[in-house]
């Protein structure tokens, strides 16, 4: 598929792949992809940061490559390795036959037979399907010196191995890049980028998501669902839910034929919605009463 022409198209193709956004997203994909800038996208876990490069590659039709980023990763592990196993093999075979030329056998082994290619390597490669879709998932979490590498690396779409040379990229990749935002990313990278803060969305928006993503819940339990996150989110609490929390507890819901929210049953699947022991014992006893009480308080007759 060839990349939306309009704002308008991108809103709806990502619509197409379950993906619900609003205009100012849909413009900063647009713009990205239309001026083949990389995308940076802040924001809190589960709002649907990494679940765009998902559908971009799904309605584009192109390879989803994907770095996971963590502390102590490095330009090597990000772009390549050699396969050392089995060059000791080829090596104790040639010394086995009788030894080979010396000079024939290094390049031998350091050629793309024994290379091993990591994403920002693969992302260079060409593709019969289109630039791949390159997502550089919660940079955040990796350390200054590899930000400097990735500045270099998104500059000029190549990389340099060594033992090879420089590779570059026929085409440019499409690069998502993630931040949950636990430290900032150095301003360097960031004017490389075309930015966009991914905030919790309002009631509308999140029923809209929810209709998308678990379309087989009643439109009531629906609403309560949303409504009850929604309050939640307005509380003191070391990790609000996001978005990913809301479809997946609509699912629980589902899954135990609930019809209707109620006390006992928010208590009984709040393991859903909150990962952290402290914030679930905020909501024992009379506390998921009161929000439940206050959330059905908010909703309009649909």
């Amino acid at each position: 598929m060839q990349n939306p022409t309009t704002i308008d198209d991108t809103q709806a193709m990502l619509t197409a792949q379950g993906y619900v956004c609003g205009r100012a997203l849909a413009t900063v994909v647009f713009l990205s992809l239309k001026l083949g800038r990389p995308l940076f996208l802040e924001g809190e876990a589960g709002v649907g940061k990494t679940e765009i490069a998902k559908a971009l590659s799904a309605a584009l039709g192109r390879r989803l490559i994907r770095l996971q980023c963590y502390e102590g990763l490095d330009a090597s592990s990000a772009v390549y390795e050699w396969n050392f196993p089995a060059q000791m093999v080829a090596i104790r075979t040639a010394e086995a036959s009788g030894g080979a030329d010396r000079a024939a056998l290094q390049t031998e082994l350091f050629s793309d037979e024994y290379l091993v290619e990591r994403p920002l390597l693969e992302a260079m490669r060409p593709d019969e399907n289109g630039a791949p879709v390159l997502l550089i998932d919660e940079l955040d979490r990796t350390d200054e010196p590899f930000e400097a590498f990735l500045l270099e690396a998104l500059s000029d779409f190549q990389v340099t191995i060594p033992e090879l040379g420089t590779i570059k990229a026929a085409e440019p990749p499409i690069v998502i890049l993630t931040s949950n935002r636990t430290r900032e990313v150095h301003d360097a990278l960031k004017r490389r980028c075309l930015y966009h803060w991914v905030d919790y969305p309002d009631f509308d928006r999140e029923l809209e998501i929810l209709h998308a993503r678990a379309p087989e819940a009643a439109e009531n339990l629906s609403r309560e669902i949303v409504a009850f996150v929604q309050k939640l989110r307005t509380e003191d609490l070391f990790k609000k839910p996001g978005v990913a929390e809301t479809i997946d507890w609509a699912k629980c819901l589902l899954a135990l034929d609930v019809i209707n929210l109620s006390p006992e049953v928010i208590a009984d699947t709040l393991g859903a919605i909150l990962k952290y022991q402290d914030d679930i014992q905020k909501l024992q006893g009379s506390e998921a009463k009161r929000l439940l009480d206050q959330a059905k308080a908010t909703l309009v007759p649909a």
